[in-house]
């Protein structure tokens, strides 16, 4: 239950629902109760069994069971002697009727109250998400793959929502339901009651069983999940590649057996999963049989404390708790789904991003002299690609980096902007460690233009001035002259409001890395690094 705290969190600040909730779920358990209870006396007139409670003066206010007790039994004994049987049946109908309406009114509120919770875990959850995504460094993305990122993001937020979240009422509601059931059931009678508690720990045995066995299986379908959202990334990413080759019955091959890994892992998980309902419900039944033969002993045995309209009254009641105690059978079996995509989205929230901002650092508002890289040495995980490197680069001049593929042309660019940190050495600029500027600041002086052309389903006006809401119209008119890009874009339908899609696919590759080359001028960073552009 640690981690369905931990989710739980995330629907801060607590004061606001929790007071709220507790009262409308106290009136509702109430209100539900009164229903039933009302059965016995209504038996006992009905059927002159003579065991009516005879109240003759309204007791005097208070707050207890006992003064809604006498008050409802002064009320019957008036009607009885002023209406006769028929006047009852009304009254105890009426109460009856007003209490279901209550009851559900309250049911209602309490459920509003969750939903407002509901809907700020999971927009929180979201948040956090995406906070990571967006702030972690790149060496985070290099080692995760897209597609369990973004099934994380869509699929287990997806499955927290409809299991965690759908589950608060159920774990919250129904024990307080069972609870207060249970001491109704030991007023009207102890000695079957205690009798009927022995079946319990023999359901909750086996409903624990199914739970565990349903967290097993629900992490290792969200994985699957994410294994099949990847291979579609890929391919739709690749499909210019996987057309070329014809390597279409290899894609679909690499699809299928994911999909197929993923459908069987699901089907066993939903049997285990629909089982667990069923068998609260089978139990409940059988625990209601025993009731009915030992109760029934009870009254013929002559038992004068258990009557037959409080045997009548108790199975009524307690065929109250098999409904709540399905639904908590039900609620922990799909909790257990949610918990494995909890597990996930908590891992990826918890972790700790590897490139921080020195608590010492200071801003930087331009760069005047130098960038020297000194004694540089760095290495993905074990494979070193820099070692040692020594470079002095002034301002004002033009420096290329030649070397084969993996030579680490890019790992060069990519450290100076901090998008990893040297495992050894330094790099300054104008003699200031780039770790002892604010990252802001740091990222604010460089304008970078990469290999792949990366362009976002945007306006081309929008991906032009990209980070600077306030952009004008010439501003960024100016920056795609200086790229050679104004001429293609006035072209357009739409000229600099065209939308040019996903990864602007609309516009042909040497057009999408004169819009890169754009925004990189628009920019107008103090240094420009072009990474193979």
């Amino acid at each position: 239950m640690k981690i369905f705290f931990r989710l739980l969190a995330f629907s801060r600040p607590y004061h606001h629902y929790i007071p709220e909730y507790v009262i409308y779920i106290f009136l509702y358990i109430v209100f539900g109760l009164v229903n039933f209870t009302l059965l016995a006396p209504l038996f006992d007139i009905l059927f002159n069994t003579g065991h009516t409670r005879v109240v003759d003066q309204l007791p005097g206010f208070s707050l207890s069971v006992s003064w809604f007790t006498n008050a409802f039994y002064y009320y019957m004994n008036y009607y009885i002697r002023t209406s006769g049987k028929s006047g009852v049946l009304m009254y105890v109908s009426m109460v009856v009727l007003a209490c279901v309406v209550l009851k559900n009114i309250f049911g209602f509120l309490s459920q509003k109250v969750l939903t407002r919770m509901r809907v700020n875990m999971v927009r929180n959850i979201r948040g956090q998400l995406y906070q990571q995504y967006s702030h972690q460094s790149l060496q985070f993305h290099v080692n995760e793959r897209k597609g369990d990122l973004i099934s994380i993001m869509s699929n287990d937020v997806v499955e927290i929502e409809n299991s965690v979240v759908s589950s608060i009422q159920t774990i919250f509601r129904d024990p307080l339901v069972i609870i207060a059931t249970f001491c109704m059931l030991f007023y009207l009678s102890k000695e079957l009651t205690f009798f009927t508690l022995i079946f319990f720990p023999v359901s909750g045995t086996l409903i624990s069983l199914i739970s565990r066995r349903l967290k097993k299986g629900g992490g290792l379908s969200q994985v699957l999940l994410g294994r099949i959202l990847n291979v579609t990334e890929e391919t739709l990413s690749g499909i210019r590649i996987i057309k070329s080759f014809n390597a279409e019955s290899y894609a679909d091959k690499k699809f299928s057996e994911e999909n197929n890994a993923f459908a069987k892992t699901t089907k066993g998980l939903l049997n285990q999963r629909e089982l667990s309902s069923p068998l609260a419900e089978v139990l409940g039944v059988a625990v209601i049989v025993v009731i009915i033969i030992y109760g029934g002993r009870l009254i013929l045995s002559g038992d004068k404390t258990f009557t037959a309209s409080s045997f009548i009254a108790y199975i009524a009641l307690y065929f109250q708790i098999i409904t709540p105690a399905k639904n908590i059978a039900g609620a922990i079996s799909y909790l257990q789904r949610g918990l494995a995509a909890g597990e996930r989205v908590l891992k990826i929230i918890n972790l700790p991003n590897n490139i921080t901002e020195s608590a010492t650092a200071q801003p930087m508002a331009s760069f005047n002299d130098k960038i020297v890289y000194n004694n540089v040495s760095f290495q993905y995980e074990q494979k070193e690609v820099l070692s040692e490197v020594n470079l002095e680069i002034p301002k004002g001049k033009i420096i290329a980096l030649v070397g084969s593929s993996g030579s680490g042309k890019s790992t060069m660019a990519d450290l100076l902007p901090r998008f990893y940190d040297v495992n050894k050495g330094s790099i300054t600029i104008d003699g200031r460690d780039i770790r002892e500027i604010k990252m802001h600041d740091l990222r604010n002086l460089t304008g970078i233009v990469s290999q792949e052309a990366i362009l976002f389903n945007d306006t081309i006006f929008n991906n032009i001035a990209f980070g600077k809401p306030d952009a004008s119209m010439q501003e960024v008119v100016r920056a795609a002259n200086i790229a050679n890009a104004h001429e293609f874009i006035v072209h357009q339908e739409l000229g600099y409001e065209t939308v040019i899609g996903d990864k602007g696919m609309k516009l042909s590759g040497g057009q999408r890395q004169r819009l890169t080359i754009a925004r990189a001028i628009f920019k107008n960073p103090d240094i420009l690094i072009l990474d193979e552009a």
